[in-house]
């Protein structure tokens, strides 16, 4: 059975970009997804860091969008690895969401973003997924890695 979310108030708000599980990466504090991977549509200029310091994911999502800012020009070759990297880095950051993720077995989770048709399934849910799909993948390699340290332990 599909495992659906979007709202912050579902009982799997914590797969949002906009869930407050802070993170370090790259040797700096970013404090959700959202701010780490709308920031790195500026990397390496003073824009990354306003970003990064924006309120809320909604203020860094909305800096994000600025297009008065020069966009990373490899921007669109590099958006789905960044982004894999973050989630990654709120999972293995956080217990008690892994835990979470780890719990939902192997049921297929779907961003239910009615307006994205990348990142979420869209409103008639034949979008791509891709948060979905990142978050099964490091399901399944968070997995992975911890079979594998429970036979270090045993062996």
């Amino acid at each position: 059975m599909p495992i659906y979310f979007y709202s912050s108030t579902d009982d799997y708000a914590c797969f949002s970009n906009f869930s407050p599980h802070g993170f370090e990466l790259d040797g700096v504090y970013w404090p959700t997804v959202e701010h780490y991977f709308q920031a790195q549509k500026f990397a390496g200029t003073e824009h990354e860091e306003h970003v990064r310091r924006a309120k809320t994911a909604k203020q860094a999502k909305a800096l994000g969008r600025r297009r008065d800012w020069p966009l990373r020009e490899d921007w669109e070759a590099v958006k789905v690895d960044l982004m894999r990297r973050a989630v990654r880095r709120k999972f293995e950051t956080h217990a008690d969401i892994r835990a979470v993720l780890l719990g939902t077995g192997t049921d297929t989770i779907m961003e239910a973003a009615p307006d994205d048709y990348f990142w979420g399934c869209g409103r008639d849910g034949t979008g791509q997924n891709m948060l979905g799909q990142i978050s099964m993948d490091v399901r399944e390699a968070l997995r992975a890695e911890s079979v594998m340290q429970k036979q270090n332990e045993e062996g």
